[in-house]
């Protein structure tokens, strides 16, 4: 029995253009991503609107991490200047914590001037997903439906995905910089969301 070389060789062309090709469109779309991510960094909603989600980042023992701190002022800004006149703290606990990211939130904000009844807090959210949804669910039972989202400036275009799929009419007031290590680690987070949901997502890792 004889091999036909000419033919393997074209099956191996084929192949390799076929992996070539894929490999292409994956990056086109990475890139693409990437660019969608970038141009998000430059939201600024202001208003008005009914709320501000304030979204959940690191707190030692009560105490506002300063990336939590920028987004707390952030929603400070919009009260004040009344754009919103609810603000909403949310995360839960991280392992090891004595208290969550919403109390901490909640205490920064009490502390500021804001009072109680123009605050509400999510604590049981253990993602961006997680608390996103839950936030949802209890802002829809008092018949609110325009928030702005205030959250790190790489971290914008995800939230404003998470949004639409858990039916948030939100925009987005991003703060800080957006360094290259965290737009990367967001590409490769939206770009997976995009294709299989945020949900799943978020499941596939916890």
């Amino acid at each position: 029995m004889t091999t036909d070389q000419p033919e393997l060789s074209r099956r191996g062309i084929r192949t390799t253009r076929a992996l070539a090709l894929l490999l292409l469109l994956i990056g086109l779309y990475l890139a693409t991503t990437f660019a969608d991510i970038w141009l998000a960094t430059r939201r600024t909603a202001d208003g008005p609107a009914q709320a501000a989600l304030v979204l959940g980042a690191a707190q030692y023992n009560g105490t506002p991490s300063p990336v939590l701190v920028r987004r707390l002022e952030r929603a400070l800004e919009l009260y004040r200047s009344d754009q919103v006149a609810l603000v909403v703290v949310s995360g839960g606990k991280q392992p090891g914590d004595t208290t969550t990211e919403a109390k901490a939130g909640y205490d920064y904000l009490r502390q500021s001037g804001v009072p109680d009844e123009d605050l509400r807090l999510e604590v049981k959210g253990d993602s961006t997903y997680t608390s996103m949804a839950a936030a949802t669910r209890f802002l829809r039972s008092e018949g609110i439906q325009s928030v702005i989202l205030v959250t790190d400036a790489y971290h914008a275009r995800r939230v404003e995905l998470i949004a639409e799929e858990v039916g948030l009419d939100a925009e987005v007031s991003a703060v800080g910089s957006a360094d290259l290590g965290p737009m990367v680690r967001e590409t490769i987070a939206v770009a997976v969301g995009r294709a299989i949901g945020f949900r799943r997502l978020d499941n596939l890792q916890k």
